[in-house]
């Protein structure tokens, strides 16, 4: 995995059900206009909303629909339900598993190397690591994932921590055949420069084609121009992150005839003035930079 991911949004119908039509829509628009990759069941994508056949029903359909490399989220709280969705997105061609780090009960950071340990040994896909401490209460120190690079089936990270330190103590100790992706859209430019391979972040929902030029402009040496770009999607990261979430990211998709679909319960769309204020900033990063 290389360049920009996206955490791809999942279009439900009015009565809460996988659109799958829409689905197959949503990944090849994203794709159409850039990202390098699809990451379909992530975050972003609502899983932890979804059953396990709902999730592993559309990592094959984004994998049947796409050419570009998929990286499919099969994180689950324990090892159990991991390795089985696991197991499954490999069924599904995904090509690589990203792998939540376990939620709802504490956990110290050898626990975690462990169980890492145990889903990388288990795994018949190479495991991406992902680090979202405000979703999940734990981090994952940069010692620990130095620990775990060494193992041969654990092959990078998503770091959302939001912390450019931490990231580049991480990509630091790793060693640089060690994947890190920077999770967050605001730092995407300065990670690069940090030595990121890449990012994976919600704003390539609503942007893929700028999302994806921070990258190109980045690889191609104009460093500055990545970071002006960066800057200027700074504000529309923030009402699709922070402030709205996914209903904000969906939002945003329609905005552009994307056919995101829904959010699902216990989300809600967005009442019309944070929309417009979605619309907005979508219009003015495309007239400063499309």
């Amino acid at each position: 995995m290389h360049g920009t991911g996206v955490p791809l949004a999942t279009p439900f119908d009015d009565a809460g059900e996988v659109d799958e039509s829409r689905l197959r829509e949503v990944a090849s628009w994203v794709v159409d206009r850039g990202v390098d990759f699809v990451v379909p069941s992530g975050s972003n994508s609502e899983s932890e909303l979804m059953t396990l056949d709902e999730r592993a029903r559309v990592v094959e359909t984004v994998a049947d629909e796409v050419s570009v490399p998929v990286l499919a989220g099969t994180g689950h709280p324990g090892l159990v339900e991991t390795l089985e969705e696991t197991r499954r997105a490999a069924e599904a061609g995904a090509d690589a598993a990203l792998v939540v780090t376990p939620f709802y009960f504490e956990h110290s950071q050898a626990d975690l190397a462990a169980y890492y340990r145990e889903v990388a040994d288990g795994s018949p896909l190479p495991v991406y690591l992902y680090d979202v401490p405000k979703m999940t209460g734990t981090r994952l120190e940069p010692e620990t994932v130095a620990d775990l690079a060494d193992h041969d089936n654990v092959v990078g990270i998503k770091d959302s921590g939001g912390d450019l330190v931490t990231f580049q103590r991480t990509r630091r100790m790793t060693g640089p055949d060690f994947g890190t992706f920077v999770g967050s859209g605001s730092l995407y430019a300065p990670a690069l420069d940090a030595g990121a391979d890449g990012g994976i972040t919600a704003l390539a929902n609503a942007v893929p084609d700028l999302a994806s030029e921070v990258y190109e402009r980045h690889r191609e040496g104009d460093r500055e121009g990545a970071r002006e770009l960066c800057a200027d999607l700074i504000d529309l990261n923030r009402a699709i992150t922070a402030e709205y979430g996914i209903p904000g990211v969906k939002a945003a998709m329609r905005h552009r005839d994307t056919p995101a679909g829904q959010p699902r319960s216990p989300h809600r769309p967005l009442g019309e003035d944070a929309a417009a204020e979605v619309r907005a900033l979508v219009d003015e990063a495309l007239e400063t930079w499309g």
